[in-house]
Formats: C-alpha cells, sequence, structure tokens
C-alpha cells in the first residue's frame, strides 16, 4: 500500500455505514486515524455494520447527523449513497473540511493499475468480465466498488503490478479529486438517476469527471455509437480507443474486447472467456423453476433500459415484479416490449403509484406490500412455462441497503416458495 503515512493521525469523519463507510472505518483505523461515522439510518444493517468495526474508539452516530461529527475534521469520507445537499456535506462546506469519495481514498493509497468503468448500464458485467480475461492471462486482479468488495476493504492484499477492476458510479465521481485510473470505460449514457441530478448534462458532468485526471499515458474507452460519449473526447486528454457492437458480440462484450487490446490480451483467450461466463449475481439471474415456472433474479436492473434487455432476452410470457425507490425515470420506455412480453405486473416500494400509471390500461395490475407478497403473487398469476422476473427499474433504497439484499430477498422467497410446495 502507498500513502500509507498520509493519514496517520488525521481525523476523519465517514458520511455512511453501509460496505464502502465500514471499509474505510476499519482501514483508516488500522492507518492510524482518528475516526468517526455517522449515519442517519438506524436499522438493522447499520446497527450490524457498526458491531463490525474494529474498534471501540471509533466513535460512530446512527439515527441522526451532529454538527461536532463535521465540524474540525481534517476531513470528510462520503459514502455512495449520500446526497450532494445533505446536512452533513452542508456543514463540510460551511466549516470549509475537505469532502471526498471512498474511491478516492482508495486511490491514494493504491499500489496496482486500475481499470475504471462506468456507464448508465451493464457496469457489473463489464468489470467483472475485465476482471477475468485478466485471470485468464495470469495476472492478480481485484474486482471491487460497486460490486464485491469495496475498493477500500481489499487495498491490503494488493502490489505494484496487479490490476484492480473498479466498478464507479456517477455518486463516487462526484467528490474525486485526484482519481486518476489507468483505463477509463464508459459503456453507456442513458436516462438515469434524475431524482438526484437536475438534468441529463449535469448527470452527464459526473459521469466525465472518471477521466478529468488523466493524460498522454493513459487509455479513455468510448462507445462509438453513442453520440454524447464520442463527443466527449474533444474533452479529454488521455489516449481515445472507441468499440462498437459487432457481429457476435453484444456491447459489453465490445467494450471488453478493446479494453483486452489494451492491456495485451487477444481475442481469442476474451472471446474463450465469454463463452465460459455464466452472468453475474442479480442480472438475469437464473434461480429456480417450481411446476415448470421459471424465476429470474434482475435485482440490478435499476433503469429502464436495463429492464427493457431483460425482457428481449426472455423468450417466455413474463409476470414483472418491479418498483422501488423511484429515481425520477420515465417508465413510458417499458411499455412496448412490455406489451409484447409481459402477461401481468406486481408493484412494489414507493413508486407503486408512478408505475400504475405508466403500466394503466396495458397490462393487469398487482400490488403488495413486501418483495415476498409479489413472489407468492407472481406465482398465484403463472402459467405453465411462464418466468417471474423481478426486473425492477428503480433503486432498492425505499426497502433494502441495496441491490444485492434486494436479490436475496427475492431468493430467499423464491426459495421458501419451492419448499412449501414439496411439502
Amino acid at each position: 500500500m502507498r500513502n500509507r503515512e498520509y493519514f496517520r493521525n488525521k481525523k476523519v469523519t465517514i458520511v455512511g455505514l453501509a460496505r464502502s463507510g465500514l471499509a474505510c472505518a476499519n482501514l483508516f483505523y488500522d492507518l492510524g486515524s482518528d475516526v468517526s461515522i455517522t449515519d442517519n439510518q438506524n436499522n438493522n444493517v447499520t446497527q450490524r455494520n457498526a458491531a463490525r468495526l474494529k474498534s471501540k474508539s471509533i466513535k460512530v452516530e446512527l439515527g441522526q447527523h451532529s454538527e461536532n461529527f463535521i465540524k474540525g475534521r481534517d476531513f470528510i469520507v462520503v459514502s455512495p449513497g449520500v446526497a450532494s445537499d445533505s446536512l452533513p456535506l452542508a456543514w463540510a462546506k460551511q466549516f470549509s473540511v475537505p469532502v471526498i469519495s471512498e474511491i478516492e481514498v482508495g486511490w491514494l493509497l493504491c499500489p496496482a493499475r486500475i481499470i475504471a468503468v462506468t456507464g448508465s448500464n451493464g457496469k457489473t458485467t463489464v468489470t467483472t468480465l475485465i476482471g477475468k480475461i485478466l485471470e485468464a492471462k495470469g495476472e492478480k486482479v481485484f474486482v471491487c466498488g460497486n460490486i464485491g468488495n469495496p475498493f477500500c476493504a481489499e487495498l491490503e492484499k494488493m502490489k505494484e503490478g496487479d490490476f484492480v477492476s473498479l466498478e464507479v458510479s456517477s455518486f463516487q465521481l462526484e467528490t474525486i479529486k485526484d482519481f486518476k485510473p489507468n483505463i477509463s470505460i464508459i459503456i453507456n449514457f442513458t436516462k438515469n438517476h434524475l431524482d438526484r441530478y437536475r438534468n441529463m448534462q449535469e448527470y452527464l458532468e459526473a459521469k466525465k469527471r472518471i477521466f478529468m485526471n488523466q493524460n498522454k499515458n493513459d487509455y479513455l474507452i468510448l462507445n462509438s455509437q453513442d453520440r454524447t460519449l464520442r463527443e466527449l473526447a474533444k474533452d479529454a486528454r488521455a489516449n481515445i480507443v472507441y468499440f462498437s457492437a459487432e457481429e457476435g458480440l453484444n456491447p459489453n462484450q465490445a467494450a471488453v474486447m478493446v479494453a483486452g487490446k489494451v492491456l495485451g490480451i487477444g481475442r481469442e483467450m476474451c472471446l474463450d472467456v465469454f463463452k465460459k461466463f455464466n452472468g453475474v449475481e442479480h442480472r438475469l439471474e437464473y434461480v429456480t423453476e417450481i411446476n415448470n415456472i421459471r424465476f429470474i433474479n434482475d435485482s440490478k436492473a435499476t433503469t429502464v433500459d436495463s429492464a427493457i434487455w431483460a425482457l428481449e432476452n426472455i423468450a417466455s410470457p413474463i409476470l414483472l415484479i418491479a418498483g422501488g425507490k423511484d429515481k425520477g425515470l420515465d417508465y413510458s420506455g417499458v411499455l412496448e416490449m412490455a406489451r409484447k412480453k409481459v402477461r401481468e405486473v406486481v408493484l412494489i416500494g414507493e413508486a407503486r403509484q408512478k408505475l400504475k400509471g405508466a403500466f394503466k390500461g396495458l397490462l393487469p395490475i398487482n400490488e403488495a406490500e413486501s418483495l415476498e407478497e409479489a413472489v407468492s403473487i407472481a406465482f398465484s398469476k403463472a402459467k405453465k412455462g411462464d418466468s417471474v422476473l423481478l426486473s425492477p427499474m428503480c433503486s432498492s433504497f425505499d426497502m433494502f441497503s441495496d441491490y444485492e439484499e434486494r436479490g436475496r430477498v427475492f431468493k430467499e422467497a423464491v426459495f421458501k416458495l419451492a419448499k412449501d410446495k414439496l411439502l
């Protein structure tokens, strides 16, 4: 780990005690920092993570934010889910306390070569596949960020000459300062997170930060078929490399193929990895079959485009479970594909009424108070040969800590249903 002395005796407050916040807190404790954590949620997740802290000397407040956790600190580390207008960040500005993200901390300490992946859809798949082609080449690689372990949780294991395949969100990029990946990839750019950003341009400006510190020794990989992304080339100092979908390759695979070329990995090795790849958890993941009804976990689908992709790739009639925390998206984009593929919808979460308005008059609509109830309703409505698909088009934060917890709850409900049917 490089620059480890930089954080010794520094007074650090972490805002948010989810996975990245927990990883940061334990890392800073190991580095000799004075660590505090503040989270306005006091629930099973934050309580469980508080119990996983390495020392009782780490000061924790749950269920509120207090000014004294911010004032006089050397810097604030903000977790991805924390809104830019939150109280801790307002206080940080008032007291002139620098604010950085977890990936900034990771970059400062990381001795490995970083490949950073962002985009509106497909980040997890591309990040995972880059890790797999590097493994196929015999390299030591850490796949982290928004998937798997947080960046900061893996730093102690990394050495010079290793690689990091890092999934990064626009939220994480908002507060970087010097973060500079050797290779950055922007897969695509479509409507997303309009609950956080005032407009698409503001969302794009956040995404562009992935390459703002890159220079002529670095690479920026862009989708040549996306006009908005092509135009970013004029703002970049890095070497620009384009990818595009081609026969036999989807856009995600095409992006990985180009990244492989930059990394010195041959086409045949990449194709072999693609052939063996079974997908990622929570992304069009086959769960099980009950009475000839298939259950598919697509909890990672938090946008309309992701849900459309899922619907396009399922041949059977579908019982669609959707809903969660609305991200300010227009759900009308899914209607044409839903008309062709979906028999009924089951709606959950805060976005139920908005989704109900979008689907009204098009399909039979059911509502559920919980994901478990939604699974039960969908199964009762399904016919032999159908698929029950969780593809929410919304974030998970109204009911769950993240999309992974939502996916796990879905699978648990399905397996419980399967067990009950066997009794």
